[in-house]
Formats: structure tokens, C-alpha cells, sequence
């Protein structure tokens, strides 16, 4: 998904759920912030290098793509942007291709539970940052967080379904490009994407990167024959997928609110959205790369508020001009949620018997070993469990 559907559709399901406007402004910047939370960023304001939710090109250009190297890579991209559906799921085949067929990204997998469930009890960074991940796997499912020639290659066979205005559709050959200075033009049916590689573990196969933007534009329909699925059409239509997305992250919402006792993945809230689902839906199918404006407009009507434009540098200076109290400023907050989504997923992961995101230390067992970073996360556990305990309340992480 793009910044269109991660800030302003986000701030639109957050007013919809209940949020009041500046809740919702600190939610959707969360959301979006997961996008930009790069190494170059967290370096600059020296903030935990291993709180990084994404990886900008020149970064990834810049990767090895050892073992060492791959890890790194997989524990960011899975934990937040393709959360693996099933970890255990059955499939033939070699070692190698069924670790990374568990890794494949879906929605209401038993990890997406984990992650609503970490973010409960916390602070609405914490939430913003976890109905990223909600929608991603909605956006990004059939791809997976890790290099991979077999699992995130596109090739010639790639139709976009557009429909006739009859209740069917006219199918159009979508054609790739590779020069990253040229937009995606939909009305052509050109798109943007990685140049090809046949190298498995080349970063050009890095998740949905061969398939351009299409799963991150609301409107568009599209099917195409991936190798893991034995060259089996895949059909992908976002605009019920996102619409369901937005829906669930209302139920997460409420749920993060108390309004709901138990998280339970396959549930989606439709009649929340009832009173504005036929423009939701219109703005949703409408062929367009950036609905910024138009989720914007909804925004505004809901709140009858100005939102503001999705900025970093702000919050970038408080963190600097922070000191020592930077963990409790925003991007604290977002570096701290962080650090707990990935180690969780990254634990999961391991404890399944897949290497691909590298070793995970319990650290309640085996004490203080692995990354530094991560000390700051087990403070932070160990303050918060001992003032429950103080306070008589229960532990929520």
C-alpha cells in the first residue's frame, strides 16, 4: 500500500472506530511512518539502527546477500510488510523451498493475532504501527519478505482486469518497464518494476518489487502465474481486499479500545462502514495511483477537520532535542513498538524451525545476548511488568 491508504484511509478507520481527530492523526502518521523508518533515518537522529520497519534502494543496493546479509533483510520486510500466514503450513517439496514458502504473506494467519495482541495496553504509536501490518497483509499477499526468484517473480503472463461497465471484465496485457525515473501509467497499462533476475536470492526479487506497484493500487485487478504456484493462475482483486482491510483494522481498533474482549482474525467490521461504503468503494475503484486526495476529503467530512500532510522532519527534531528523554517521544515510541514487533516475529519464526530470519534469544532464559538495541525493549518490558505488578493489573506483552 501506498501513503494514500497507510496515513489518510488509516485516519479515516481510526474516526470510524471511535478515535477523536488527534488520536487519529497519531495513528495514521504510525501507519505511514513504517515506510520511512529506514537506517538513514534512525543514523541521522541516532536513534537504534534495529528499529529499521523498511529499507530504502540505496540501502538494499548496498546489502550482501549472505546468509548474514538475507537475515537482516527477512526480519524487517516479514515483520512488517509480509507477515507470513502460516509458518506450519504443509507443502512438497525441499527444505529450502518450504521455509520459504512459510514465509508466504497472507491475511488472518496466527501471527496477525500475535501482533494485534502485542499492540494492546500501549500507546496509539504502537496501534498506528500495527494497522500497517494489517493491511499490508491484505496488499501483499503471495509474496514474501525475502529474495526470491520462485516466490516473487512476474513474467510476461500478467493481465489487468478492467471491468466493462456490464458486470464483466475486459482483460489488458500489463507491460513492465525497468527505468525507476519513469512513472506507472495505467491508462497505457505500463508499470514500473525491478528489472528481471533469475538469481534466486537477487534483491531485484525482493517482495512485490517485479510486480511493480499493482498490489499496492486499491483499483486494480490483476492475474498472473507465479513459479511457487506451479504456474497456476493467481487472481488478485485489490478492491475487495482493501475494503476488507479497512474493515478489519476498525475491528482491531475496537478491539485496542476494550469494545471487543478477544481478537479473533476473520472477522471484519462491515457495519461500521455501512453509512459511507458505497464511497469507500468508489474511491477504492477509481483508477487512480495516489487516492490521497479523495481519502483525504473523507477524512475531513468525518472529522470536520483540517489533516494535516504526512511530515517526518518534526518529529525527527523532537527525538534530537529530546536527550535523554527521546523514548518518550514519538519516534521513541515507534522505535520501541517497533523492536517488539520484530523480535516477535522473528522469534515465531525461529521457533517454527525456519532460519531465513536468522537466531532468536529468549532473553527471560538466556539473559542479555544478541543486539544491544534490543536492551532498551527489555527495560522498557521490565518497568512496565513490575508497575502492573505494583498496580495489581495484568501483563498485556
Amino acid at each position: 500500500m501506498e501513503r494514500d491508504f497507510h496515513y489518510y484511509a488509516t485516519y479515516c478507520a481510526a474516526l470510524i472506530a471511535g478515535y477523536e481527530h488527534e488520536e487519529a492523526l497519531e495513528l495514521c502518521w504510525s501507519a505511514c511512518f513504517v515506510d520511512f523508518c529506514s537506517k538513514t533515518i534512525l543514523k541521522r537522529i541516532k536513534a537504534p539502527l534495529s528499529a529499521a520497519t523498511t529499507q530504502f534502494q540505496m540501502e538494499l543496493l548496498d546489502m550482501r546477500t549472505d546468509v548474514i546479509g538475507l537475515q537482516e533483510i527477512t526480519r524487517i520486510w516479514s515483520s512488517f510488510h509480509f507477515l507470513p500466514k502460516d509458518l506450519y503450513a504443509e507443502v512438497k517439496g525441499g527444505k529450502k523451498y518450504r521455509s520459504k514458502y512459510r514465509l508466504l504473506c497472507g491475511p488472518d494467519g496466527d501471527l496477525l493475532k500475535d501482533t494485534v495482541e502485542l499492540a494492546k495496553g500501549h500507546d496509539l504509536v504502537t496501534l498506528g504501527m500495527t494497522m500497517h501490518v494489517i493491511a499490508d497483509t491484505w496488499t501483499h499477499m503471495y509474496f514474501i519478505g525475502t529474495p526470491s526468484y520462485v516466490f516473487n517473480s512476474a513474467n510476461y503472463h500478467f493481465y489487468e482486469m478492467i471491468p466493462d461497465g456490464k458486470g464483466g471484465f475486459e482483460e489488458k496485457h500489463i507491460s513492465f518497464r525497468h527505468n525507476p525515473g519513469v512513472p506507472d501509467d495505467p491508462s497505457k497499462f505500463f508499470y514500473t518494476a525491478t528489472p528481471p533476475s533469475i538469481g534466486e536470492n537477487s534483491i531485484m526479487n525482493l517482495g512485490h518489487g517485479r510486480a511493480s506497484h499493482l498490489p499496492d493500487y486499491s483499483y486494480a485487478r490483476y492475474r498472473y502465474m507465479p513459479p511457487w504456484a506451479g504456474y497456476e493462475e493467481i487472481y488478485k482483486d485489490n478492491p475487495s481486499d482493501f475494503f476488507k482491510a479497512f474493515c478489519q483494522m476498525i475491528y482491531a481498533m475496537k478491539y485496542y479500545r476494550g469494545e471487543i474482549a478477544e481478537f479473533r482474525t476473520g472477522v471484519y467490521d462491515f457495519n461500521a462502514v455501512k453509512p459511507w461504503e458505497q464511497e469507500i468503494h468508489t474511491i477504492l475503484e477509481r483508477r487512480q495511483i495516489d487516492a490521497g486526495e479523495d481519502w483525504k476529503a473523507l477524512g475531513e467530512k468525518l472529522s470536520g477537520r483540517s489533516i494535516p500532510p504526512f511530515k517526518i522532519e518534526p518529529f525527527a527534531q523532537e527525538y534530537i532535542d529530546a536527550g535523554s528523554a527521546a523514548d518518550n517521544t514519538r519516534i521513541g515510541l515507534f522505535t520501541r513498538a517497533s523492536l517488539a514487533q520484530k523480535s516477535m516475529v522473528t522469534n515465531k519464526i525461529f521457533k517454527s524451525g525456519n532460519l531465513l530470519a536468522g537466531y532468536s534469544v529468549d532473553y527471560e532464559e538466556n539473559g542479555l545476548k544478541g543486539i544491544k538495541d534490543y536492551f532498551r525493549l527489555l527495560e522498557k518490558q521490565t518497568e512496565e511488568r513490575n508497575g502492573q505488578a505494583k498496580g495489581g493489573g495484568e501483563k498485556n506483552d
